[in-house]
């Protein structure tokens, strides 16, 4: 029988295990929050951007993509509201001074608490709770008030003299790039609004406790479009932009049992409108995978404001000026990266043997397809199996050679990784050109001539 909900136990294990995501620096003991994307991992994290980069700029009318730098100009990050407002609730265990984020603990025993709340609202509602809250590391229920923790990370960049300089940052959030290069956009391709910006970009924060595994880190990819339209002229573009990131998830081969809506009751004053997608993470339960919201004009007034620049849009025809208004759609590639991973475990039997495999899409797989010679001590077989394995290769298909055990072993190996077609040359190969190729998922074989498997592959 088929186990589809994995724990995060097995999935962390099968991610070291298989070449997906390691610890960083682990030769030193590793760096909390932080990642390596292994071979596997790189090439399913490529995938999955491709397939957003296609989504979100290729099949849309009107959308462009952007690659902004890291570091920005320190008043981007005061105009933002990241030097004040960009920070989470924390307290600290009096014992032995482990942190935790307030408003996940009180989430945890059932109390509704987010990083939005002030100071006083957050104190209050721990106070009330505290003897419910104990220390993960040492079990002991003594902390000291909550305070706000601010998660950008500083850097020394261009501080030479560490006097009289502004601080520097790395970027708390990928999207600041998008509003700065706005007008340069509109400069320079006078697209006509509504229109789109898309970016992949890095993102660091100061976790005060980063856990569960790639959900929750210091370094990662955030995945952004920002949409530009009239001002309240919103609602049927955000309800389209809505499906639009629903649908996606669903191609990628993520159930939909497995996802749902949740909209923001505590919005921030600027925001129109706020809905996660979440998902429903193994040993986490539902929690967010993307953002979609309304911004109104805040981010370009701001950015105006504070730079003394016009971001104001002027209308083609009318000549009318104006702050767009945003809509933005976010998602951590992590969080995407082990939602996929999750929705594609599986646990089953097959041939009368117990099996793991990943049932990732075929276009989404690190490997699309393995070619396996027969038998290793049969030139004659290898040579064949080296000849299609260079032909796939030379076509573009990420393809994998082995020769190493019987074709069981070699089977549970690329199951294990999500390859979906194992191609086997055997003794019949040499006299007619046909293969045998094995599905992933259902195990079921077939002969298929060389000369048809680009086409079977897809």
């Amino acid at each position: 029988m088929k186990k589809n909900i994995p724990t995060l136990d097995d999935i962390v294990s099968l991610a070291k295990r298989k070449g997906f995501v390691y610890p960083s620096s682990e030769i030193y003991g590793g760096l909390a929050g932080v990642y390596d994307f292994g071979p596997r991992g790189v090439e399913l994290l490529n995938n999955l951007k491709r397939s957003w980069w296609k989504a979100n700029v290729y099949d849309k009318e009107n959308y462009f993509g952007l690659d902004s730098g890291m570091f920005k100009h320190p008043k981007v990050w005061e105009a933002s509201g990241h030097t004040k407002g960009f920070a989470d609730p924390l307290a600290e265990c009096r014992e032995c001074n482990t942190r935790i984020r307030v408003d996940k603990e009180l989430g945890n025993i059932g109390v509704i608490a987010d990083e939005k709340m002030s100071e006083e609202v957050i104190n209050t509602l721990f106070d009330e709770h505290r003897k419910e809250i104990a220390c993960p590391k040492c079990g002991k229920k003594n902390f000291t008030a909550v305070r706000a923790f601010n998660l950008l990370v500083k850097s020394n960049l261009g501080d030479f003299t560490s006097e009289g300089n502004e601080p520097v940052y790395l970027p708390g959030e990928a999207s600041q790039g998008i509003y700065l290069n706005f007008k340069n956009v509109v400069d320079t391709l006078q697209p006509k609004i509504p229109f789109g910006i898309a970016q992949i970009g890095k993102a660091f924060r100061n976790e005060i406790s980063p856990r569960n595994f790639l959900f929750r880190a210091r370094e990662f990819e955030q995945a952004d479009t920002q949409y530009f339209v009239r001002p309240n002229e919103n609602k049927d573009a955000y309800e389209q932009i809505k499906q639009d990131r629903w649908n996606w998830y669903l191609s990628l081969g993520i159930r939909e049992e497995n996802l749902r809506w949740h909209q923001h009751e505590n919005l921030v004053f600027y925001a129109k409108d706020a809905w996660d997608i979440e998902y429903n993470f193994p040993s986490l339960g539902f929690d967010e995978l993307e953002g979609i919201h309304d911004r109104t004009n805040y981010d370009l007034t701001q950015h105006q404001e504070f730079s003394g620049v016009d971001l104001r849009y002027t209308d083609p025809e009318t000549g009318e000026k104006y702050v767009p208004w945003i809509l933005e759609t976010s998602v951590g590639m992590g969080r995407m990266f082990m939602a996929v991973i999750c929705d594609a475990y599986r646990e089953d039997e097959l041939g009368g043997e117990k099996r793991v495999y990943l049932a990732l899409a075929p276009h989404l797989a690190p490997v699309r397809a393995a070619v396996f010679p027969l038998l290793k001590n049969k030139p004659e077989l290898v040579a064949k199996a080296r000849e299609v394995y260079v032909h796939l290769k030379k076509a573009g298909i990420v393809v994998a050679f082995d020769d190493n055990g019987n074709i069981g072993k070699r089977y549970r190996r690329q199951d294990e990784i999500g390859t979906p077609a194992c191609i086997t040359i055997d003794f019949d190969t040499l006299t007619d050109d046909t293969v045998t190729v094995r599905d992933r998922d259902t195990g079921e074989q077939e002969r298929v001539a060389i000369s048809d498997l680009l086409g079977k592959l897809g």
